[in-house]
């Protein structure tokens, strides 16, 4: 059957960041069976594997349009005036920080992090934000923290082996090769309290193509639906992410894409109160957040 939309200039183009991570198959997913196109949408989907202070940056100088982005950085970005709302929670349940180390490191509790230096990708990611999280939790002074700024997973590695850094925090299941093959080792883990990732867009996209925006987040979210039902998923992502189909099946079943639109005011109350008594927000930018955040 022929597709209804047969010219070029019939396709809403849109330029999409996120992690080259298994959290976002349904998105490459939906991109590859053509699910946006039958639509009149026409989907680039750009890998950023500098995570969140990445795509922020991307947001910012229009290199992209969309993110797919974890929830605690984009939050305190956009209330300190990026130009951007929240659209959709994607991924509702928390992510699984893991807590590296140098593998031949003397380290092996997180209370002998204190003082030491900490790999994170950008200034704002989640690496940065949840190493705040973990020294509030342990009681540190966090305006006292020391942090390496590395790129990506592969900066932090190196800063490990290299000791650059002492400490490095990132999602544990994309680690795990990583620490099987001895390149660093997981002491612990660290969850955050809130969804881990959302879907989020310039204002202007907002205000030119919000039905179509709208479209796209049921496609994604009727496709991560699908994917977690299928049986294949886990052999499928093991594969395609070159990662252990038994830490896969770990994962999967800890983690529930978004299947309907679900309070987003409720959502991010943690995230705001948190970013507060972190002193990553100040009061006034905290400010009638939830007309800043959300369209």
């Amino acid at each position: 059957m022929k597709n209804k939309y047969s010219n070029p200039g019939d396709f809403i183009g849109l330029k999409v960041g996120g992690v080259p991570e298994h959290f976002n198959y349904p998105w490459r997913l939906a991109i590859e069976e053509g699910l946006f196109r039958e639509e009149g949408l026409s989907l680039h989907w750009s890998d950023m594997s500098g995570g969140t202070g990445q795509m922020i940056k991307g947001l910012q100088t229009g290199s992209i349009d969309l993110a797919v982005v974890l929830t605690e950085g984009i939050t305190r970005a956009i209330l300190q005036g990026l130009d951007a709302s929240i659209l959709r929670v994607f991924v509702q349940s928390p992510l699984h920080w893991g807590i590296h180390v140098p593998f031949h490191s003397q380290i092996q509790e997180t209370r002998q992090l204190k003082d030491r230096t900490f790999a994170i990708s950008r200034e704002a990611s989640g690496s940065h934000l949840m190493a705040y999280v973990l020294g509030h939790k342990q009681g540190w002074k966090t305006d006292q923290m020391k942090f390496n700024v590395v790129g990506d997973i592969y900066g932090g590695l190196w800063a490990l082996e290299n000791n650059e850094a002492q400490a490095f925090l990132w999602e544990k299941y994309t680690t795990q090769p990583y620490t099987e093959q001895k390149k660093c080792r997981r002491i612990d883990d660290i969850i955050t309290p809130w969804p881990s990732f959302v879907i989020v867009a310039r204002n202007d996209v907002i205000q030119n193509h919000m039905d179509e925006l709208q479209v796209m987040c049921d496609i994604v979210s009727k496709k991560a639906e699908l994917v977690k039902l299928d049986p294949r998923t886990p052999e499928i992502i093991s594969w395609r992410y070159n990662l252990d189909l038994v830490q896969v099946k770990k994962w999967l079943n800890q983690t529930e894409w978004s299947k309907n639109e679900i309070d987003l005011i409720s959502s991010h109350q943690e995230v705001v109160s948190y970013l507060l008594n972190l002193g990553l927000l100040t009061a006034n930018e905290a400010q009638e957040w939830k007309q800043k955040l959300f369209i």
